[in-house]
């Protein structure tokens, strides 16, 4: 056989580079075309020449399939194929399994492989069970970045490819310029021709780069229309100016960048057909002499279902089918009876209605069609891995980055948004909506401590609303379809005003737009919301948006009355918040971050910890935060992520050194500075002249510890002497050590003037020491006049939303909350929980520099987040870049001390506290109950491990031998990507 190329090798030069021109060419302009046009004109023709009359015409139909109807209806699937040959399955609900496996056994019984369709405007789905939903079209037009929509076109063509689907009736063009249009609404880019083109054109581009036909729809436009066409005939009542203008734009856009198909509506439009009532999509005028000739459209044209009443009320079972044909288009879907329709069309084929020439136009387009998608070569659908190739990573990666690029700002008076100084901000959350918040709820409880407020009337919720001076109202509508109700009771309404007259209020919208409509301009509300859609993620990301984790960039796609037109979006600077995502979205491999579970596990049957906390952020985002175990080894409570543990020596980096660290930043003092020169108490002692930089790298010679405690008990019984301590407290004996034992108030002083009278170790060396804490503590609390526990709480916690990190949380948490431990069986006789571990730390009260502090690994992360962004946080400095590099160095690893000034750092040897892999400009610092915390600069990264090895014994060593902190670190390490 001599190919077309052969010949054009033959031919004098210049006709074969004419040929050869008009072939690239064709190719350029057909959207059915592919690159080897010759090959595919032979399949085509020599195809289409074994075709009998009844199979030229079965390939003009499109029959509806369900993969959830049994038995019966794959019966007569196998019939429409077999005996009456039709060319493709539009396939509608069930699920991917069943469609797969009855996609198979209906291609295997056909004698040219079927052209399989489906509605997948926002992904399978629209149709399917099992299957991932992507944004919505209104969701998708408040994007401004092109690319991700075109990612979430890549994405559903992915899909559909993998499940062997052919082309997805999408994109929808229609402009919604009617709020009131009762089938288009969120399944439309918006209400401007642009917007519309611009996102239709980029979601086309996607599925095209996946292999998979497309339909621009509803033609000539259905956005405009205040009625169904599967009820009833819309009509379209414009000038053909307005149309040209406005409803056609974006599909001869489409056209000129190679839609694949156009799908024709079921319209009345006067304009376009003199006709009275006759649809749009039976029209000759509108098909062939618009759509083909003046718009210049030679790909497919498929019909609007054939069964909607648009259609269906105008013309029998069987001539609609004939006259759609007869009107231009190539494909009819749906049929009502397709029996009855091939009757109908063989019958005008012999009587000369329907010639030999407009048959083969239609079939052959259709084969090129089956062609173009390697239906020459067709293979059988896969079953291996079809549920997880069809919710993946990447699919949620993409979600997860349109809805934050799509969240819009529509309104922000005296910048209320995002919520900043959480130190004075009371907040309140009040539900609105039918459909579940606890998301969006749950996430901004992450931030701030946020209240959850409900009552059945407005006037009780009033009250209640009283002690909080911001709220944030959470509007919530079923994410099920895009049909769903949006709009506002009246009492909502109601309510809404009622708490915007009282209070400043953020709303947030988590339905489409068009729910604004109903809310009055006298509305006194401060700032609006558009999330778009109720989904658990579009929940979560709006409260990381609210509290300023990354910046608002949406759009509002569609005019929502004079005070809020198309184009709007307030863009707003991030507060450098942490946020919260997926591994993949900071470069982390989430399968072999599986390996830290797994090594958890192992601390848990070794019995190394009854429960964990492990947390592992990247990027300002955390990407894992789970808890293992349970408080103790009774099992009775599991360990949750809010959970409280004793940070034991973490206090010293989260505690006292920001502080520290703050005053530095303010030029208070110097590293270099005497301590004796900022705490008058040191004068005269062997403690004054060491200066701040050897005290807090550990090398100022202090002994590690001292044993206080033990001085307290009697000598002979080994209890506490009554001499010290009382079973109730008085004026003289408040400090509380334990349920019923109560020290000397004047103990304090004591404890620091051991700490000042204590023998300096003889060599100037490395040795880790909690003595120098006990210093800083009464340097900071006599700088500023009050407790360290008030200082850190109201200077560092409270602002940046650590809500669950501080001293004796027993006066704040529920003790359930808090987790023990350890069981005291030599000094306080109890177990210890919900007061410090550490000995010396609950003689202060339980408020140490150096122990004391409770928190979970979200709020220790937050801490750590504040160190990677160099005193920076939540919209607040709290202390210079300058400090931060002062303090996060080593300045005697010449000496083989490793630490920085307060911060543990990387080994210098081959022992130490790290896995090893860590950058020299990481910083840390573990605790004695079990706890550790690492930053690395390097690699953006935080890891927070956070059990009670302690209990039921600090006997238990097993953690601290195991090296197991540092091995998870390892692990997390080997899941980076880069």
């Amino acid at each position: 056989m001599i190919t077309f190329y052969q010949t054009l090798l033959r031919l004098p030069l210049w006709i074969s580079l004419f040929g050869l021109f008009l072939t690239v060419a064709a190719q350029q302009t057909h959207p059915l075309y592919t690159e080897d046009l010759p090959q595919q004109r032979f399949w085509v023709d020599s195809t289409y020449n074994t075709f009998t009359l009844e199979q030229k015409l079965g390939q003009l139909f499109m029959v509806r399939a369900f993969s959830n109807q049994g038995k019966k209806h794959e019966q007569q699937l196998l019939e429409e194929v077999q005996q009456y040959h039709v060319g493709g399955i539009i396939f509608s609900n069930g699920g991917p399994y069943r469609q797969a496996k009855l996609n198979n056994r209906l291609q295997k019984a056909a004698k040219v492989p079927l052209m399989i369709g489906m509605d997948a405007e926002w992904g399978l789905a629209m149709r399917l069970d099992s299957t991932y939903a992507f944004p919505y079209n209104m969701t998708l037009g408040a994007i401004k970045n092109l690319k991700t929509v075109e990612e979430v076109g890549y994405r559903i063509g992915r899909h559909c490819d993998r499940l062997g689907v052919h082309i997805n009736f999408a994109p929808v063009v229609d402009i919604n310029t009617n709020p009131d249009n009762p089938i288009i609404g969120n399944r439309s880019f918006g209400s401007t021709k642009e917007n519309v083109t611009q996102k239709a054109l980029a979601l086309m581009k996607g599925m095209h780069q996946a292999g998979i036909l497309t339909s621009a729809k509803h033609f000539p436009g259905h956005g405009d229309t205040d009625s169904d066409s599967h009820k009833t005939l819309p009509t379209i009542r414009f000038s053909r100016k307005r149309l040209d203008s406005v409803e056609l734009y974006p599909f001869r856009a489409l056209i000129d960048q190679g839609v694949s198909s156009v799908m024709a509506a079921h319209l009345n439009v006067p304009a376009l057909e003199q006709r009275p009532g006759y649809p749009s999509s039976i029209s000759k005028g509108i098909i062939t002499d618009l759509l083909k000739k003046e718009l210049g459209f030679d790909g497919l044209i498929f019909t609007d279902a054939l069964e909607m009443k648009g259609l269906a009320n105008f013309k029998d079972p069987g001539e609609a089918d004939l006259a759609a044909f007869l009107a231009g288009n190539d494909i009819l879907l749906i049929s009502e009876d397709v029996p009855k329709a091939v009757a109908k069309l063989k019958e005008a084929y012999y009587t000369g209605a329907i010639t030999e020439e407009r048959l083969a136009y239609s079939v052959k387009k259709i084969l090129y069609a089956k062609y173009k998608l390697d239906l020459n070569n067709y293979q059988p659908v896969s079953l291996t891995n079809l549920h997880q190739d069809l919710n993946s990573i990447q699919d949620e990666l993409v979600y997860r980055k349109a809805i934050r690029q799509a969240l819009t700002v529509i309104k922000n008076e005296k910048a209320v948004f995002p919520i900043k100084d959480l130190e004075v901000q009371k907040i309140a959350y009040v539900h609105l909506g039918d459909d579940d918040g606890t998301p969006f709820f749950s996430q901004m409880r992450r931030y701030a401590d946020v209240d959850r407020v409900q009552a059945d009337s407005i006037g009780t919720l009033l009250e209640k609303l009283e002690p909080y001076n911001y709220v944030v109202i959470g509007y919530h509508k079923s994410n099920a379809n895009p049909w769903k109700s949006y709009s506002f009771s009246p009492t909502e309404l109601d309510w809404l005003n009622q708490i915007a007259e009282q209070k400043t209020v953020l709303l947030d919208i988590f339905t489409r737009p068009y729910a604004i409509l109903n809310i009055p301009n006298t509305t006194p509300i401060e700032a609006i919301v558009l999330s778009y859609q109720n989904s658990v993620i579009a929940q979560e990301l709006s409260a990381q948006l609210i509290f300023g984790a990354f910046e608002a960039q949406g759009k509002l796609p569609v005019e929502l009355g004079a005070s809020f037109p198309a184009g709007l979006g307030y863009e707003s600077g991030t507060l450098r918040r942490l946020g919260y995502s997926i591994p993949e979205a900071v470069g982390v491999d989430s399968q072999r971050l599986k390996k830290v579970d797994s090594l958890v596990e192992v601390g848990l049957k070794g019995v190394m910890y009854p429960g964990a906390q492990v947390l592992i952020a990247r990027r300002g985002k955390v990407i894992y935060e789970k808890s293992f175990g349970y408080h103790t080894y009774n099992k009775k409570r599991r360990v949750d992520q809010n959970d409280i543990y004793d940070l034991a020596s973490m206090t010293k980096i989260l505690g006292t050194l920001p502080l520290l660290m703050e005053l530095h930043s303010k030029d208070q003092f110097d590293l270099d500075d005497p301590l004796g020169k900022h705490i008058p108490d040191l004068k005269g002692s062997n403690k004054s002249s060491i200066t701040f930089k050897q005290a807090l790298s550990h090398y100022g010679r202090f002994k590690p510890w001292i044993p206080f405690y033990l001085y307290t008990l009697d000598s002979i019984t080994k209890k506490p002497s009554p001499d010290f301590y009382r079973k109730a407290p008085s004026a003289d004996f408040n400090i509380q050590v334990a349920s019923n034992l109560y020290l000397r108030s004047d103990y304090r002083d004591s404890i620091f003037n051991r700490v000042k009278d204590s023998d300096l170790r003889n060599s100037l060396s490395y040795r880790y020491s909690d003595l120098p804490y006990y210093l800083m503590k009464r340097f900071l609390e006599d700088y500023y006049g009050s407790t360290l526990d008030q200082l850190s709480s109201s200077r560092f916690y409270q602002p940046m939303g650590a809500t669950r990190m501080g001293y004796n949380p027993l006066d704040r948490f529920n003790k359930r909350n808090i987790v023990p431990s350890e069981n005291d069986n030599y000094w306080r006789m109890e177990q210890v929980h919900g007061r410090v571990h550490d000995m010396g730390a609950a003689m202060q009260d339980n408020v140490g520099g150096h122990a004391g502090l409770f928190g979970n690994a979200n709020d220790v992360a937050k801490m750590m987040q504040m160190y990677l962004q160099n005193g920076y946080y939540g919209g607040k400095r709290y202390f210079s870049k300058a400090t931060m590099e002062a303090f996060n160095n080593c300045y005697y690893c010449e000496d083989q001390v490793r630490r920085g000034v307060g911060f543990d750092k990387p080994q210098l040897g081959e022992e130490g506290p790290t896995c090893g892999c860590v950058s020299m400009t990481s910083f840390g610092h573990s605790g004695f109950t079990g706890t550790y915390t690492w930053a690395d600069p390097q690699a953006d990264l935080i890891y927070v491990f956070l059990s009670n090895r302690t209990f039921p014994t600090m006997e238990n060593r097993k953690l601290i031998t195991s090296d197991l902190r540092t091995k998870i670190q390892g692990a997390i390490y080997e899941a980076l990507l880069n």
